[in-house]
């Protein structure tokens, strides 16, 4: 296996280093089921979670093709076809040919996705904007931080770097 860098050993943990990373398990979960619920039965919700995500995601990245999407948000590409297929039906999204490929098909924001879009990221941040109005300016930037920092940090971890 030349070229391969050693997998990282991982560092000692103790039974209270576990059990800390076991709450944290516990309250991403909870964390993951009410950002879902927020999503789909907010009277207001225009999109479900998965399809808001799908849609963020070529917002911000652009036309892609399918499996480009499912790798990017680490999704089974039958799951992101499933999202892909109504959000196209709904005329969120549209296929394209792919210009360095004609046999193969890019997937793309349209006017009403990118309306849709930016009318859900406005409610999604109003509804947590509310929910944590009552913590310090502080302690919402330091909850940002943070977060931005366990995402990195999985994230590399995930992909086997080291920091």
């Amino acid at each position: 296996m030349a070229g391969r860098s050693p997998a990282p050993t991982a560092p000692s943990l103790d039974e209270e280093d576990l059990a800390l990373a076991d709450r944290i398990v516990h309250e991403l979960v909870m964390l993951i089921r009410l950002v879902k619920r927020a999503g789909t039965h907010h009277p207001e919700a225009e999109l479900e979670f998965a399809a808001f995500s799908v849609l963020a995601h070529l917002a911000v990245d652009g036309p892609q093709r399918s499996g480009e999407i499912a790798a990017a948000m680490c999704a089974d590409p039958s799951t992101i076809s499933r999202h892909v297929a109504g959000l196209v039906k709904a005329g969120l999204v549209e296929r394209r040919a792919d210009p360095g490929d004609g046999r193969a098909t890019l997937l793309a924001t349209t006017g009403d996705g990118s309306r849709v879009l930016e009318h859900e990221r406005r409610r999604r941040s109003l509804q947590l904007a509310t929910a944590l109005s009552d913590w310090s300016t502080e302690n919402r930037t330091q909850l940002a931080e943070l977060l931005g920092r366990f995402v990195t940090d999985l994230h590399a971890h995930e992909q086997g770097e080291t920091r």
